[in-house]
């Protein structure tokens, strides 16, 4: 990897929304300084502000070839495509990253690394090729040491993909952080991952494995840790991904859970009828009771497609309904929720 500062360039074309364009959303919020431009023909001439409500005048361009003149030295893919293929456009814009001595960091399910001619080019011009969904190797398979665990573990649950797991679990964890509490953050997904700089890419993990990775990762936080935090992923009823969420979930044998939720959809991404949130929230309890006692400490709310006062008004019914702390963190943030979190330390 390149050792200056990094300027980061986001490749999602076609994708540059605040649901699809995950990884590099998140780069935008959480990185802005070190973002410089964002990829997307349809969207040429806006900029990050407008498209997401972060990243300020940060500008949206055609190509890799239109950013130079920012001097990127990291081009990052944004978004994923279904599958995590990378197509031939996207390869094209790789490839002159790669010629302008750009470091290429993808979290997609094909790996840059297994194409020989992206690697003999990457090696030519001293750059580096970095897949965020390699899975460990060798792999950790499951021991059943959550029966002797220690350290108390939240995990972060969603009623579906795109419902806000990975920024509920990085707000979670950055704001106990600043109260001084020693948090471990578990990144399941290559945002995650390319935030936290460790973790596993858990859709990644052969079936069989899944359960181990999650718990070898807790049973490695530092000895003073005072709670783990797991970044979720899929939903247990999406009928896509649905087994990436068990899994996980085996693994962490979370002791609590928090769910997000985006009340604005009625489809799931498969569009498919969603079911209630309280339903998916008994359906994880009923899950966990074969092993052991967890409970819902609070709920994160998505709530970008709504004004404010639609916003606090779901939010405010979210609290009675389920008599929980209830939120949108990144919008209005809440002490009660990170209060509730931190009695249970």
């Amino acid at each position: 990897m390149n050792n200056l500062k990094n300027r980061f360039v986001v490749l999602c074309h076609k994708d540059f929304n605040y649901i699809k364009n995950k990884t590099g959303n998140m780069l935008i919020r959480y990185r802005p300084d070190e973002v410089v431009a964002v990829i997307d023909k349809d969207k040429v001439g806006s900029n990050c502000e407008k498209e997401i409500g972060v990243g300020g005048n940060t500008p949206v361009l055609a190509d890799f070839n239109a950013s130079l003149a920012l001097k990127p030295n990291t081009l990052v893919i944004g978004n994923a495509t279904q599958g995590g293929f990378i197509t031939k456009e996207y390869r094209t814009e790789i490839i002159n990253a790669i010629n302008a001595g750009c470091d290429v960091i993808s979290g997609m399910h094909q790996f840059l690394n297994d194409d020989e001619d992206l690697k003999k080019l990457a090696h030519q011009k001293g750059v580096s090729l970095v897949d965020l969904r390699m899975p460990p190797d060798p792999p950790h398979f499951p021991e059943g040491s959550w029966h002797n665990r220690k350290v108390p573990v939240l995990l972060i649950v969603g009623t579906d993909c795109d419902t806000g797991k990975m920024t509920t679990a990085w707000e979670v964890a950055k704001r106990l952080k600043d109260r001084g509490r020693k948090v471990e953050f578990i990144g399941t997904g290559q945002t995650g991952i390319l935030l936290s700089g460790s973790g596993v890419p858990i859709d990644a993990v052969k079936a069989d494995f899944m359960a181990g990775e999650i718990e070898h990762l807790i049973d490695s936080a530092p000895q003073d840790t005072e709670l783990v935090i797991i970044e979720g992923q899929g939903a247990l009823t999406n009928q896509f991904y649905a087994g990436v969420t068990l899994g996980l979930m085996h693994g962490a044998m979370p002791d609590f859970m928090l769910m997000t939720h985006d009340p604005s959809r009625d489809l799931d991404v498969t569009e498919f009828p969603m079911t209630s949130m309280r339903h998916v929230m008994d359906l994880h309890l009923e899950l966990m009771k074969p092993f052991k006692s967890s409970q819902f400490i609070g709920i994160n709310l998505l709530t970008f497609a709504f004004d404010e006062e639609k916003a606090l008004k779901v939010i405010k019914e979210s609290q009675e309904e389920f008599d929980i702390e209830s939120t949108d963190l990144v919008r209005f943030g809440n002490k009660g929720l990170i209060d509730a979190i931190e009695k249970v330390l």
